[in-house]
């Protein structure tokens, strides 16, 4: 499978990247490391970009994940692995990313969840996170941009 164009060598492309990078950045330090990454993972596993599960569950074992909790974030719900805190944000990021299934997006419910465990800083930073991880999806779903080759690192 080939990318449909070169989008990581493209200037325009780049320019959009670097901004969105910067948000990225702006966010890292409000949340611990394993919940950004989760997060992530989730969310490209729901949006089917195969690019950046790669990239987060590379990046999440890198930072000290274990496999065990790497193989349990699609089924989160029936796993003993993760923390309430991990479960909320989960929660979040599953609702926040599948506001196109026809759903009716985040429920006040997941919301109390994660403002028990989050402050309003740090639900700033998810909510943002979600937002991010879903455009960076979109770029890669749309430019069928291959999975496998990611190595930790690679973009910074």
């Amino acid at each position: 499978m080939d990318a449909r164009i070169n989008y990581f060598g493209n200037g325009l492309a780049g320019k959009v990247m670097r901004h969105l990078n910067s948000a990225g950045k702006a966010v890292a330090p409000a949340l611990p490391v394993t919940t950004q990454e989760l997060v992530k993972i989730r969310a490209s596993q729901i949006n089917g970009c195969g690019f950046c599960t790669d990239m987060h569950t590379k990046e999440a074992a890198a930072a000290g994940e274990t496999q065990l909790r790497l193989n349990m974030v699609a089924a989160w719900r029936e796993a003993t692995v993760f923390t309430e805190a991990e479960r909320a944000a989960l929660e979040l990021a599953e609702q926040g990313t599948r506001i196109a299934d026809g759903s009716a997006g985040v429920t006040d419910e997941a919301w109390a969840a994660a403002g028990k465990h989050y402050d309003e800083d740090q639900l700033a930073a998810l909510i943002s996170l979600i937002a991010l991880i879903n455009a960076y999806n979109r770029i890669n779903v749309i430019n069928r941009q291959p999975a496998g080759d990611y190595q930790v690192g690679m973009f910074g």
